[in-house]
């Protein structure tokens, strides 16, 4: 081995604690790394204090809103709205307030899909046709009756495992396409006439504050909540129309309930961050950067693989890596070794996925700390190893 890792007569695998360290050894899945150059005391105040009804307030959520279109490169056609609950509540307002107007088509590749899937079933008792696949794998796309609804991750954060773009989702659809897309806003291109609803949180690739959820509507969305009603009562948090039309309100920064300011000049400070990059575009080249990256430590251990076989729906933010020979304990000391030096943070694979090692490669995230992870897993391994 290399990278000043001593290798002892007899032994398999470096035992010597490497020498450099990563900067920000922030390599979690959620909430995910800081933009560089963050520090709390960088935002905007001036709302803070204040009413979000009030002018400041209504105009900092506006401001976030407008940054984010422009960052993602939404066209007009698609709204964008602040709402409770991060990922899971903007997702949830999305089917309770649109399923059960034709069939449902729900596709679990991962544990977030199976929520999904949960939720369809056993709380809107929906009895939806369901694809699955293992973890690393995805079902077969080209499958899909696109008469019905149909739900899916686009970046499965627990799998690592992706579409592979929106070539699969038909123009002349009948049903809507939910995408749930946290994992893979600001780090793929979109198709965004292939969307109907997405959704995502901050704490995702952006490095912000959890709580608060996006929804982004396209013109069918709208046109399904303004000329259908579910059968099941809707909790005020989910409501998005008043007297037949769309509530507008919500996607100009008028949000259902209070949102945190300081959580929204937090988002803020990171969308200006991106918008200073280039814009999508340079998110998109540091997380392929920091995949690359990781590719490379992957490529020489013969002790590690991705969970994703297939690199073209491989994940280049949430990676997903296998460990030859570990079990849920092993990961547990494996993940806890590197946290207690300050080299890793965060880096065991989710409770539900098969036992493994997760780490962020979003654009939040250094290329230079993703590169000096290597000899750190190298030790991490001999060390849990050896026992």
């Amino acid at each position: 081995m290399t990278d000043g890792i001593t290798l002892p007569q007899g032994a398999e695998a470096p035992v010597a604690v490497p020498t450099r360290k990563p900067a920000r050894p922030h390599f979690s899945s959620g909430p995910c790394a800081k933009p560089p150059g963050y520090a709390p005391e960088k935002l905007n105040t001036e709302a803070l204090g204040r009413s979000h009804r009030a002018k400041i307030g209504k105009t900092r959520l506006a401001y976030c809103i407008d940054l984010m279109r422009e960052v993602l490169q939404l066209p007009d056609t698609h709204r964008i709205g602040i709402v409770p609950g991060s990922d899971t509540g903007a997702f949830e307002m999305a089917m309770w307030t649109m399923l059960g107007a034709r069939g449902v088509t729900a596709l679990a590749w991962e544990s977030f899909g199976e929520g999904w899937v949960t939720d369809a079933v056993k709380q809107l008792k929906l009895e939806p046709t369901v694809f699955r696949a293992d973890y690393g794998q995805l079902p077969d796309l080209d499958k899909i009756d696109w008469s019905d609804d149909v739900l899916f991750t686009w970046n499965g954060t627990t799998s690592g495992v992706r579409v592979p773009d929106a070539n699969w989702i038909p123009a002349d659809r009948e049903g809507l396409s939910f995408a749930d897309a946290t994992s893979a806003v600001f780090a793929y291109d979109i198709d965004w006439s292939k969307i109907d609803v997405a959704t995502f949180s901050w704490q995702k690739v952006l490095g912000g504050e959890g709580g608060h959820g996006v929804l982004i509507l396209g013109p069918r969305a709208v046109e399904r909540l303004e000329n259908y009603t579910p059968a099941w009562p809707l909790p005020k948090v989910f409501r998005l129309v008043s007297k037949g039309k769309l509530a507008e309100g919500v996607f100009k920064g008028e949000t259902i309930n209070t949102p945190s300011m300081l959580a929204v000049e937090d988002a803020i400070f990171a969308l200006e961050w991106a918008k200073g990059l280039g814009g999508l575009e340079g998110l998109k080249a540091r997380s392929n950067a920091n995949a690359h990256a990781l590719d490379k430590i992957v490529a020489e251990r013969d002790w590690l693989s991705h969970l994703a076989v297939d690199s073209g729906t491989r994940s280049k933010t949430s990676v997903c890596l296998s460990v030859e020979g570990a079990d849920a304990d092993f990961i547990k000391k494996f993940a806890a070794l590197l946290e207690k030096e300050g080299a890793a943070y965060d880096v065991a694979g989710y409770r539900d996925a098969p036992p493994g090692l997760r780490i962020w490669c979003g654009a939040t995230v250094d290329t230079a700390d993703v590169e000096a992870l290597g000899p750190w897993l190298d030790w991490a391994y001999a060390t849990v190893k050896a026992g």
